[in-house]
């Protein structure tokens, strides 16, 4: 009993105490309190104090490797310079690339290629010369290296994933949407190459774009042979007038006919590419395990 009492006094207690509290507190209007959490926000930095909270590869050296670019840009040829653009675009804009970063950068690379293999090969005994010309063609031939070997493994696997994307593309119109809705849909699906193409896709015709140019810049820009034979399908089927569902069909089966033809070819030529090692690697270790004891038995019994 005793328990009891001390349990129900403790509990008016604390009972009382809450009603004091929320007594003393005054009130609050709940829109005064959300606009003061932005008047507290750090919305009143100056534009100097938001420059320089970024890094210093945006503020500095990113500038400087443009304005570097764009003066050695205007000595290069115009098909140059498409040529770089289409190699970023390939490799899908690696880094925030433009041809005239990538130009710096080559530039760069080379000069500093240049100093680190002069005194490499100073240290080593050779001539300075060569290590001169030996950085120049590494620190100008890395980066693009580099960017090939980017577009070329981006071109992969957008290939890869076109004949799923096909499917769902077919599936979602057939279900009813239109295709811009199902292209967006099949974006939200993957994350991919492949889709980040179709967004830009999206983002261009919700600019204003014509759906058709946006599309054949998206297969030219790919480099994808198949991506580019599909958008030149879709456009001419809305050209024609043709259901685009019914395209979509003929489109996907084809990939999937093509992805396997791909396979059954790269099955065949793999014994091809197995001699090599086996010549190289495995024959002589399998001679000299079998005729070694041979040709033991064979010099001791001459001599």
């Amino acid at each position: 009993m005793l328990f009891g009492i001390g349990v129900g006094l403790l509990a008016a207690l604390g009972v009382g105490m809450a009603v004091a509290g929320m007594v003393r507190q005054p009130h609050v209007d709940l829109l005064d309190a959300r606009l003061a959490v932005y008047e507290q926000a750090p919305a009143k930095r100056s534009l100097d104090d938001i420059d320089l909270a970024r890094p210093l590869s945006e503020r500095i050296l990113r500038p400087m490797l443009e304005r570097l670019g764009a003066r050695l840009g205007r000595l290069q040829p115009r098909d140059q310079a498409q040529r770089v653009q289409d190699l970023i675009g390939q490799a899908g804009r690696p880094l925030g690339l433009t041809p005239a970063t990538y130009v710096a950068i080559q530039l760069t690379a080379a000069v500093v290629g240049a100093g680190v293999m002069a005194g490499l090969a100073y240290a080593l005994g050779y001539p300075a010369i060569l290590g001169v010309i030996l950085g120049v063609i590494l620190g100008y031939m890395g980066p693009q290296y580099w960017l090939k070997r980017r577009g070329t493994l981006r071109r992969k696997a957008m290939l890869l994933a076109l004949p799923n994307a096909l499917d769902l593309l077919c599936i979602t119109v057939e279900a009813g949407l239109g295709f811009d809705a199902a292209l967006a849909r099949v974006v939200e699906k993957f994350d991919n190459p492949l889709t980040h193409e179709f967004a830009q896709v999206l983002n261009e015709i919700r600019l204003g774009r014509p759906r058709a140019e946006a599309l054949l810049d998206c297969g030219r820009r790919s480099g994808v042979d198949e991506l580019s034979a599909f958008v030149l399908a879709l456009v001419q089927s809305e050209q024609l007038g043709v259901g685009i569902a019914r395209v979509l069909r003929i489109q996907s089966e084809d990939m999937r006919r093509r992805r396997r033809q791909r396979a059954e070819e790269k099955a065949q030529q793999a014994s091809l590419k197995m001699l090599f090692p086996m010549v190289g690697c495995i024959f002589p270790t399998l001679f000299i395990v079998l005729l070694g004891p041979a040709a033991l038995i064979v010099i001791f019994h001459v001599s």
